[in-house]
């Protein structure tokens, strides 16, 4: 079992959702709201991580974060590191791909809520952050978890974006997907059987507490 790599590869997860979060939840719930013209892009923009092959949304972040890219020089140039073949690039890396699966259920969530709600709010005093806050985050709290398991356990089995943009060097971007097919590769096939069956039970682990987290909330409700 190479624990290393998998504990890197929840550091990975856990680090994701926590910068990928609360703009999530502040793009799904304005595209749940917005009638403005051009919005059918700005949510095939959104989905677009979702239908690329892996290997090209990594060939693009590669090339446009790497060193020899305008961005990546100015970015090395400013923070004294680049974002190619390190943990911060595999962050990087995982918030774009993770987009759509945190923005999504999101804005499903919020499209449920009647507007009129909002403007019940509005009528009793309630400031607009206020309303966002004990009214609209409670009903679209459900959909949020579902979005933050979606986002963590992706993370977790993501491999072709995070080895075209990390490679593979222990202990730095080596993460538990990549390990699995490193055993493979080396016809290690108990060692990848141990990893693979310990990501499925975390993967299956963490949607069965969501869904029953959800299903509680319902209840409450």
């Amino acid at each position: 079992m190479d624990w290393q790599a998998l504990i890197l590869s929840l550091e990975l997860a856990a680090v994701t959702l926590l910068m990928l979060l609360p703009a999530g939840v502040w793009l799904g719930r304005w595209l749940a709201r917005t009638r403005i013209a051009g919005k059918a892009w700005i949510e095939a923009l959104v989905v677009l991580p979702l239908v690329l092959p892996p290997t090209v949304l990594g060939y693009y972040l590669l090339v446009s974060l790497g060193g020899a890219s305008p961005l990546g020089r100015w970015i090395a140039g400013t923070f004294g590191g680049g974002l190619t073949f390190n943990f911060a690039g595999l962050v990087a890396a995982s918030i774009v791909f993770n987009v759509p699966f945190i923005v999504q259920p999101v804005q499903r969530a919020f499209e449920a809520i009647p507007r009129e709600l909002g403007e019940a709010a509005a009528v009793s005093g309630l400031s607009p952050w206020q309303a966002f806050l004990r009214v609209e985050l409670p009903l679209a709290w459900p959909g949020i978890v579902s979005a933050m398991v979606l986002t963590f356990v992706h993370t977790l089995g993501e491999f072709g974006v995070v080895l075209m943009m990390g490679g593979n060097i222990p202990g730095e971007t080596r993460t538990v997907a990549i390990a699995i097919y490193d055993r493979v590769q080396a016809f290690d096939l108990a060692g990848a059987d141990r990893m693979a069956l310990l990501l499925l039970i975390l993967s299956l682990g963490a949607v069965a507490a969501s869904f029953f987290a959800s299903a509680r909330l319902a209840v409450r409700r």
